[in-house]
């Protein structure tokens, strides 16, 4: 009986996640599949009219291989154009260090790959280790952010404590940091990622921040790739720098949402989920008997009392930080 109703809820919640692929599949089907059809229509075009103008020196076989040798190539980062020159080879040290950021972040961008054996192993030698090692870091670091972060959430409720809410003090608060992030590890760098990358638009460039800082890499725009990339290796210690803060920012963005219990919908999908949905049944059932109590966490109006979350803090009283 106690597992019952998160059982439940942990159903209807994967019902409706299958449901939501299905529905982006069909929206990203609906939206791409008319401009891959176009790509397809015109790359057959300039293959045909390039086998036809040389189609004395050049057979359709020879074409077909070194299409695959320039894409197979293409594929590992190596790029084709200008004779095969880049300013700088993709493991030089600093595109070697962006690399490995992207693995131990596992934003994984896949454009540039190891190519060895003795690479790969490595790789998944020192993912194993290198992973959780970030985890730990990031976690410790956003620990000490948090410091500052609630310092400003106890100003917000002495400041405002006996005009709102506790509740609405601390959406102030989500806001307020939600907007820093924003504006600092998006709108800004996005800005900046357009006038460094001549074939980014404004739209490609807040694309890529986002894409990468949410670690879901799928490496279609990759800053410092351009064959002609001047300070490749500075370009690309500089974007790691941008990778590393910005995830930490991001993790502390998401621990200031998690100090807001009505927003912690994901207690609800919980076994323990359970045990807390008799325990306030039992301190309801108490407080019947016994005069007034206050839940922890539910904001729920009841006869006489309500929540903390509703109440406001006399000014100049000291406000606990719990």
């Amino acid at each position: 009986m106690r597992l019952r109703r998160s059982n439940g809820r942990l159903l209807i919640l994967a019902l409706f996640y299958v449901l939501y692929l299905v529905i982006g599949a069909a929206i990203f089907s609906a939206i791409e599949g008319p401009l891959e059809s176009t790509l397809i229509k015109e790359l057959k075009e300039t293959r045909n009219k390039f086998r036809w103008d040389h189609r004395e020196c050049l057979t359709d076989d020879d074409l077909e291989a070194f299409i695959i040798e320039v894409v197979s190539a293409a594929n590992r980062g190596v790029s084709a154009v200008n004779n095969v020159t880049m300013t700088d080879a993709n493991w030089s040290f600093g595109q070697a260090l962006f690399f490995a950021a992207t693995v131990l972040t596992t934003i994984g961008y896949g454009r540039v790959t190891p190519l060895s054996d003795g690479g790969k192993g490595f790789c998944i030698l020192y993912a194993i280790i290198g992973i959780p090692l970030t985890l730990i870091l990031f976690t410790a670091l956003v620990e000490r952010l948090m410091v500052p972060a609630k310092l400003f959430l106890l100003f917000l409720y002495r400041k405002f404590g006996h005009l709102y809410k506790i509740f609405h003090i601390q959406l102030m608060h989500l806001f307020i940091a939600l907007t820093l992030f924003m504006v600092l590890f998006l709108l800004v760098p996005a800005a900046i990622f357009t006038v460094l990358e001549p074939k980014w638009n404004y739209l490609d460039a807040f694309y890529y921040c986002f894409i990468s800082l949410t670690t879901i890499g799928l490496g279609d725009y990759i800053p410092g790739d351009s064959a002609q990339q001047q300070y490749r290796a500075i370009y690309k210690l500089s974007t790691t720098a941008y990778l590393l803060l910005g995830l930490v920012m991001l993790m502390s963005v998401l621990a200031v949402v998690y100090e807001i219990p009505e927003l912690n919908l994901g207690f609800h999908f919980y076994m323990k989920s359970d045990g807390e949905d008799e325990e306030q049944v039992n301190l309801k059932s108490s407080m019947d008997q016994t005069g007034t109590k206050y839940t922890k966490h539910k904001d729920e109006d009841m006869e006489g009392e309500s929540s903390y979350q509703d109440q406001t803090v006399p000014p100049g009283r000291p406000v606990d930080d719990k």
